[in-house]
């Protein structure tokens, strides 16, 4: 090796370099052909929605068809019916991916549980819609309802809240177990007071996901709770409601002479509302890793 010339010794290197610089230029350029279009996008719908934006377009009625006035139902049921899906889906996703994860054993039956969960989160959601309108509105005779597209809502997103709390459950060190229970901690007390918390940051973020879609769906709700035009708010949970979603598609498909700049401002609502959304759980996320142990 010592005769070797050293010019020798580093074509290697260079070569290496030089795949590593060609790589690094792929990913470059494949990452601002994905984020591009993103920004063009959204800066396309600020620009033809900020001009709708007003006080009265964001709290008062709609009148004229929906041609004027507000969408301040349309805001307050999209909220209704967000919180209403994480009443049902995230304690019961949750608990479902605690028994998997930490409870059940590894065999068949649970992988063909995961196997299944995985399957539904696949599932299109207008046929989430038909389910619903066959369980709740017809069968259990809930109507036409916040509660039946809540819980429409919440059966679509128990997949995805389950499969990523149970990843955050895993990514748990095995050892933080070991030591609580060595320490004399019960396993429900290793869970809920180690095991949960340093989980929470990966648990929120599956949280999050399966509420953002659930605020951006349309199909289910226009089979089990979304109304046409409702110039009031939602009473109860049996009342049904205007949502931003299918607010929007009504406005684009079926009223004539609709302003785009209407249309567009509907938009830029439902984009901030889930934007606002996305930022509690950043900033709930960020403090929860800054407390996370390893």
């Amino acid at each position: 090796m010592s005769n070797i010339p050293a010019e020798q010794i580093n074509i290697p290197m260079k070569r290496q370099l030089i795949i590593e610089k060609f790589g690094f230029s792929v990913l470059t350029i494949l990452t601002i052909a994905t984020v591009l279009p993103i920004i063009t996008v959204v800066i396309y719908i600020i620009y033809l929605g900020a001009p709708a934006i007003s006080w009265e377009f964001l709290t008062a009625m709609p009148v004229d068809g929906m041609r004027a006035g507000g969408i301040w139902p349309a805001i307050v049921g999209t909220f209704y019916l967000t919180v209403g899906t994480a009443i049902f889906s995230v304690p019961l996703g949750i608990a479902t991916a605690i028994y998997l994860s930490e409870y059940a054993s590894d065999n068949r039956l649970t992988r063909n549980i995961r196997l299944a969960i995985i399957n539904l989160a696949g599932i299109p959601s207008v046929v989430y819609g038909l389910f619903g309108l066959g369980l709740f509105v017809i069968f259990l005779k809930f109507g036409t309802s916040i509660l039946s597209a809540s819980l429409t809502l919440s059966i679509m997103t128990l997949p995805v809240i389950i499969s990523t709390t149970e990843e955050a459950l895993h990514a748990v060190p095995q050892s933080f177990r070991v030591v609580s229970v060595s320490l004399g901690a019960t396993k429900w007390q290793t869970i809920r007071r180690i095991i949960l918390p340093q989980a929470v940051s990966g648990i929120l973020t599956g949280v999050v996901l399966g509420l953002e879609r659930a605020a951006g769906e349309t199909a289910p709700i226009l089979f089990t709770g979304a109304s046409f035009f409702l110039p009031r708010l939602p009473g109860s949970p049996m009342d049904a409601t205007m949502a931003l979603p299918y607010h929007l598609f009504v406005i684009s498909t079926q009223v004539p002479g609709m302003p785009i700049q209407i249309q567009y401002g509907t938009v830029l609502v439902l984009i901030v509302f889930v934007l606002i959304m996305n930022i509690i759980a950043t900033v709930i996320r960020s403090r929860a890793r800054a407390r996370r142990q390893w």
